[in-house]
């Protein structure tokens, strides 16, 4: 019966630790054994949900949604599947332990009252006894002391057997659940590595790292020790009815009775709970995407004014999530204190129908059998409710597996894994598009390609011209086989593509794209992902041929320098060459040039369009460029239109058709100051830091690459580490990186500030007074138990009453009073569910929008710093806000209530039996030891598994995000090994724990049953002496039981708080950072009359994060109201940087950027950005409409829809945007990925136009055009630039030409400026730049050209 009443309260208490999650009710028996191996915070914010169709009822989904329970473990192999029998068998057995006490508290009570009524019938009276010193007489024929001996060995027998069966049961649950999760997470990561391109166009890609972590982490709960846990308790329920109908048949049924309303609470509540979780997720899952997307895109949000029209957005979600939590919480509470007013109910009628049959069937019925049913029957409803909330995380874990299972199982197309195809001993690399017809699947009704017919000879190089959006970039993609066509055929060598293998044809293909990807790593392993094998001196080799190996070797660590995200660290033109030197590292038969060199200065692209055209030699290559001074070389050129070739033949042939290309040519070569070409993101790593010439490198370089000497010494020969060429040697080489790494951040992590509790509290001060009634309503419930224990032990007590009317009238009295106390509990439970909800989610509600507020308050510099990486701080949003809550309100009503439970019952205990107590008390430490050995095993590795679990989810959002360049490198092979080399060790670890989590369980679980035997058998020989009597027992011991299951809860408690203080210190940290560039900051002056006129005055800069890399040296260039000022200068040299000091992304360290006379330092920050208008050269875009995107270029008012459409007309994207079916209401998808590059540039374009800047700062902004809208996009700009001040920066000096000042960078300073005309008078350096590039543009490089050149220079 004890034990009955600790699975009680533990069911009552428990809930208040942590009220949201029902299915961690039965403390003992469930929390803490979820493998933290696979374990994530909580975040809440990446949800399935997300992913259903939302016009489908919820219900409907549930039933739709789930995998059948035995097709769950379809990944278990014959070792699992033995495990999970060993475990059932183990938990069955376990689940009998239970009801089986309760025959032993039955059959011992009745011994006791015998000894009560014996006692009352003799003429001894015994508190007479009790208080002298008289000897106590013996009863005849009871030797009390030998009976409970007896009962104690049952109590220890069973004991023991529990702690086995516990260990067997969670140990194989876990080992199993650790294996299978490991097996689903592979398979499933493999195949979203391995889907169609198809599939990710219309797959949200936030939600597959979601999956990876979360669905998996939910099945892995699903199928482990909670399933055996809910069988175990199944069988406990079985049991205890059995017995119910053995010792009492009509007792039972009455209490059956009361079945019916348990279950349904428990229904009721439940639905309503999923509905609001499911609710308060989604909710949370949307702000979770806007955030991701906000802070991704933080240049252009802060350059734009965006952060309070982000904040705006992101609490929308948050107040929907807000309402959903209070009644989740309010729903929690309420099912629980109907719960205990059921409990205590039944237990009124239990003992008032008892009594009945005690007197009516003497011979059916005694004290002990009606507890036997009574208890058997309650406890056995509850095990079935127990039982069916930790059915709730297997049907979780089949709601999950919906979607994990369905993706894996999934027939993919196009499967790069396949080991099907022909592969071809010899490839020739002659390529034939014939009739090909095709829309992409996102977009079926927008046709790209409408029957193209091109024939691309062996060996040969094939220029594919035409406007923007007009299927030159498709053309490539279906010969990498993204996507097939809809009708028609590509043939290689003669032979369709769609019959030969994937993998072998896309290695024999090498791309460089327009935006090229970079992963996280060296410089030697981005250029290794070309080809596995590849040699140290070939990847030298390779980076020489694409014009890197100079900048690469001027780097502090070379070829072993970070990259940082998407290659975050290096300049615009450094990632492109790179992304050549990996496309040329695999030696590949047939070359894609995708717009390869529009990110490259003119010196770097002469030479690298040399290196390019060298490498052509011999191979197939397609050329995708606007430029056509890019292409002319060409054997064919191919003109587009509108989806087909409408003209090809070579440059001198195709100028004399006058068709597509000759008009194309012409408006490039008439509009030579149409091409305004800026620089690329000079933003970090810049090559001139480094304090070489360049125009020497640059010479060396083409000499070089020529063919000519090579200068001794620019080969290091230690530039790279050698290394094996197999993967494990650089496995551990990455192991040493982020194992440095993990000690640096732990040391970060010890210099979190120290936080009181009271700070904690102060954030939940507006909410004092839900908290002050929340924790009245705490004080009382935490009373209830003790006074249970009072009333229960009177009853049993009552039946020492001889006289059966007087025994009725007695136990009818302590019924009622239970009614009491069920009425008290029910009461003080809603009010702390409504309490309690409320300020705990407005403050997580509060949390969450401040930090976001203030994550976007931060400097540039900030995010740049590694430890800011977006991934964690997305994480730490979605998890330190509700940690926290779990340490205010809540808390301080557990802490009430267990303060009030402990206090009353041991004067209770103390005022009945002292001894007993002082017993009972010294046993206490040994119940906390079984708690606490339990909390550390279980909280012992979590944080080590967290760590190791963030990298796995670094790695798979890489991968996922950067599909299509994992796709075209064939590098899902190395991903995927990387992937699942993070998870080895969680999922060893998780293994080595099982036996642990599973003897912890058992210790748990048996560690009442010796307390009780114990007890009573001291109780036993108090009575036999005179001492007490057995109701006092009874009373002395249950107060005290209550009381020290709520210490157990209490110390439960302590993981929860000591990650809500992390979170607090965390949250802290951030909201008291003041950042160095405060865009929140309302000081400094805002002029009446802004004109444009800025001034940069010896500027010295380095980057925060490489401060050993000086980038501007005395920078001093100046532009006037309404004049054009052009910064010109090779990759890196500063230019891009300049503009990021007039945003005021940075400050300099020494200098002064003025703007109209005044230090920018000393103006309003937001004010001078609205005066600020960027176009940079990878525009970014939000996953909204095209209007939305336009609209965000002025967020100081309400953008009308004529605005929009005015700067469209005027940024020459107005009429393709008509023509979309849904028009300025389109969707741009991801990142503007539903559209070419040249179309998010235009859209960027009318964003800058909307605001109306007086100054224009154009950072590479037409290199993404085609010819014909750059003309027309140009003459925009051109038109905008009147009357207002222009900074362009630009790698293209026919952009330039007609600018007002013309300034050339060189080692972070002006070396010369002046017109044009001036400076090419004076032949220093930018003659020097224009020469390279009229070398460049007629195609003939040659070392006496070059060296005619640069003699000119010096």
């Amino acid at each position: 019966m004890q034990q009955n009443n600790t699975m009680k309260d533990d069911f009552i208490n428990y809930t208040e630790k942590e009220p949201p999650n029902p299915s961690k009710f039965f403390e003992s028996a469930s929390n803490g054994y979820d493998n933290p191996a696979f374990q994530h915070d909580e975040k809440p914010e990446k949800n399935y949900e997300l992913q259903k169709n939302k016009k489908k009822k919820k219900n409907e989904e549930s039933k739709e949604k789930m995998v059948g329970i035995l097709k769950l473990f379809v990944y278990a192999d014959w070792l699992d599947i033995i495990l999970m029998i060993i475990g059932l068998i183990a938990a069955v057995a376990n689940g009998t332990g239970l009801p089986l006490t309760i025959i032993v508290i039955g059959e011992m009570t009745n011994r006791f009252v015998m000894i009560g009524q014996a006692g009352n019938m003799s003429s001894v009276n015994l508190s007479a006894v009790m208080n002298s010193s008289s000897t106590c007489p013996a009863m005849p024929g009871l030797d009390i002391e030998a009976e409970m001996t007896r009962f104690a060995y049952y109590y220890a027998g069973i004991g023991f057997a529990v702690v086995i069966l516990s260990t067997i049961q969670v140990w194989t649950f876990l080992t199993s659940a650790a294996r299978q999760t490991a097996r689903i997470q592979q398979k499933f990561f493999f195949a979203i590595l391995h889907q169609e391109m198809a599939w990710f166009d219309t797959s949200q890609i936030g939600t597959l790292n979601t999956r990876l972590t979360d669905d998996i982490n939910t099945i892995h709960e699903g199928i482990g020790d909670k399933f055996c846990i809910s069988v175990q308790f199944f069988a406990t329920f079985l049991t205890g009815i059995v017995i119910g109908f053995i010792y009492g048949w009509k007792m039972t049924l009455v209490m059956l009775s009361v079945s019916p309303l348990l279950t349904a609470t428990a229904a009721i509540g439940s639905i309503f709970l999923s509905s609001f979780t499911t609710k308060e997720l989604t909710a949370y899952a949307r702000a979770g995407a806007v955030a991701e997307e906000i802070l991704t895109s933080i240049r252009t949000v802060i350059a734009f004014n965006g952060q309070m029209k982000a904040s705006a957005k992101y609490d929308v979600n948050l107040e929907n999530a807000r309402k959903a939590g209070v009644k989740k919480s309010i729903t929690t509470y309420t099912s629980f204190g109907f719960t205990e007013f059921i409990f205590f109910g039944a237990f009124a009628l239990a003992f008032w129908y008892g009594t009945k049959l005690t007197v009516e069937e003497k011979e059916n019925y005694d004290i002990g059998r009606v507890l036997i049913v009574l208890l058997s029957v309650v406890r056995s409803t509850f095990f079935l409710g127990q039982g069916s909330l930790h059915l709730e995380s297997v049907a979780n874990a089949r709601g999950a597996a919906y979607e994990v299972y369905k993706v894996i199982s999934k027939h993919r197309l196009l499967d790069s894994s396949s080991k099907e195809g022909y592969r071809p001993d010899k490839l020739k690399g002659e390529i034939e598009f014939k009739n090909i017809h095709f829309s992409y699947p996102s977009r079926p009704d927008v046709k790209i390609l409408k029957g193209l017919n091109l024939k691309v000879q062996s060996g040969k190089t094939i220029a594919l011209v035409g406007s923007s959006g007009c299927g030159k970039s498709t053309a490539i993609q279906l010969l990498q086989r993204f996507y097939d066509p809809v009708q028609g055929e590509i043939t290689l060598d003669g032979q369709d593509i769609r019959t030969l293998n994937i993998k072998w044809l896309r290695e024999r293909i090498g791309l460089v794209s327009q935006e090229p990807i970079l992963f996280a790593t060296t410089i030697a392993e981005n250029i290794r992902c070309g080809r596995e094998d590849i040699t140290d001196s070939e990847i030298e080799k390779a980076a020489k041929e694409a014009n890197a190996f100079d900048f690469i070797s001027r780097l502090p660590d070379k070829f072993n320098t970070m990259v940082g995200e998407r290659g975050a660290q290096l300049s615009g033109g450094q990632k492109q060459r790179i992304a050549i030197a990996r496309a040329l590292a695999r030696n590949p038969r047939i070359l894609l040039l995708d717009e390869a060199t529009s990110a490259l200065d003119t010196q770097s692209e002469s030479v690298v369009q040399a290196a390019l055209d060298k490498a052509r030699a011999g191979r197939t290559t397609i050329v995708i460029a606007h430029r056509l001074s890019t292409v002319r070389t060409a054997d064919i050129i191919a003109g587009f239109h509108n989806g087909v070739v409408v003209e090809q033949g070579t440059h001198s042939q195709l100028m004399t058709q006058k068709g597509v290309y000759y008009s194309l040519v012409m408006q490039q070569d008439h509009g030579g100051n149409t091409q305004n070409e800026i620089s690329e993101n000079d933003e970090k790593t810049e090559d001139e830091d480094y304090g070489e010439e360049e125009l020497e490198d640059l010479r060396m370089e083409n000499l070089t690459d020529l063919g000519g000497f090579e200068e001794p010494g620019i080969i290091e020969m230690g530039s790279i580490p050698k290394r094996s060429r197999r993967h494990k040697s650089r496995k551990t080489s990455s192991k040493k990186k982020s194992s440095e790494k993990k000690k640096t951040k732990e040391k970060e992590e010890e210099n979190l500030p120290a936080v009181p509790y009271s700070r904690i509290l102060a954030l939940n001060k507006p909410e004092w007074l839900h908290i002050f009634f929340g924790v009245i309503a705490a004080a009382f419930s935490g009373g209830v138990h003790p006074a249970f224990a009072v009333i229960y032990g009177k009853i049993v007590g009552a039946f020492e009453e001889t006289d059966p009317e007087k025994r009725s009238k007695n136990t009818t009295l302590l019924s009622l009073m239970f009614l009491v106390l069920a009425v008290i509990s029910l009461v003080t439970h809603i009010i702390q569910g409504f309490m309690f909800g409320k300020s705990g989610e407005v403050l997580t509600k509060r949390l969450r929008s401040l930090s976001f507020k203030a994550l976007l308050q931060q400097e540039i510099g900030w995010y740049d710093d590694a430890k800011n990486a977006i991934g964690v701080l997305l994480t730490r949003l979605a998890t330190d806000a509700s940690q926290i809550k779990g340490a205010t309100g809540s808390r301080l009503g557990l802490l009430t209530k267990t303060a009030s439970t402990l206090l009353s019952a041991i004067i209770i205990a103390f005022v009945y039996d002292w001894r007993l107590t002082l017993l009972i008390l010294a046993c206490i430490p040994f119940i906390i030891a079984a708690n606490a050995i339990r909390l550390i095993s279980v909280a012992g590795h979590a944080s080590k598994d967290q760590k190791a679990l963030e990298e796995a989810g670094r790695i798979s959002v890489e991968a996922v995000e950067n599909i299509r360049t994992v796709a075209s490198l064939t590098s899902e092979d190395a991903f995927y090994e990387k992937y699942n080399a993070s998870l080895n060790g969680p999922y060893r670890d998780s293994l080595t724990k099982a036996p642990l989590y599973g003897l912890t369980y058992g210790t748990v679980q048996c560690a009442i049953y010796f307390l009780e035997a114990a007890i009573f058998r001291f109780g036993a020989w108090l009575i036999a002496n005179c001492y007490t009597n057995f109701e006092n027992v009874f009373i002395a011991f249950f107060s005290v039981l209550y009381g020290i299951i709520n210490v157990g809860l209490s110390t439960s408690l302590a993981p929860d708080f000591s990650k809500a203080k992390v979170s607090a210190q965390q949250i802290f940290q951030l909201l008291d950072r003041k950042p160095l560039i405060d865009s929140y900051s309302e000081e400094g002056t805002k002029l009446s009359q802004f004109d444009g006129n800025i001034e940069f005055r010896d500027i010295h800069f380095v980057y925060p994060t490489r401060p050993e890399a000086q980038v501007l040296q005395g920078l001093n260039v100046k532009v006037n109201k309404g004049q054009t000022l052009a910064l010109v200068g090779s990759s890196g040299c500063g230019k891009s940087t300049s503009i990021q000091l007039l945003e005021r992304f940075y400050d300099p360290m020494a200098g002064q950027v003025f703007a109209d006379g005044f230090d920018t330092k000393s103006l309003h920050l937001r004010w001078l950005r609205s005066k600020l208008g960027i176009v940079s050269q990878e525009p970014i875009l939000f996953d909204c409409s095209i209007a939305e995107n336009i609209q965000y270029g002025e967020n100081g008012r309400v953008v009308s829809q004529e605005e929009v459409e005015e700067a469209a007309k005027a940024a020459n994207i107005h009429t393709f945007i008509e023509n979309l079916p849904e028009k300025y209401n389109t969707q741009v998808g991801d990142k503007g990925a539903q559209l070419s590059g040249g179309q998010k540039q235009r859209i960027a374009i009318a964003r800058t136009l909307v605001r109306k800047p007086a100054v224009l700062l154009l950072d590479e902004a037409t290199s993404a055009l085609d010819t014909e809208s750059e003309k027309i996009v140009q003459k925009a700009l051109d038109d905008a630039r009147k009357g207002r001040t222009c900074i362009i920066i630009a790698h293209r000096l026919t952009t330039v030409q007609n600018a007002d000042v013309i300034a050339v960078i060189h080692n972070g300073k002006v070396v010369e400026q002046g017109t044009h005309s001036q400076l090419l008078a004076k032949e220093g350096h930018y003659y020097a730049l224009s020469w390279a590039k009229h070398l460049r543009r007629h195609a003939q490089l040659d070392v006496k050209g070059l060296e005619k050149g640069f003699a000119l220079v010096n």
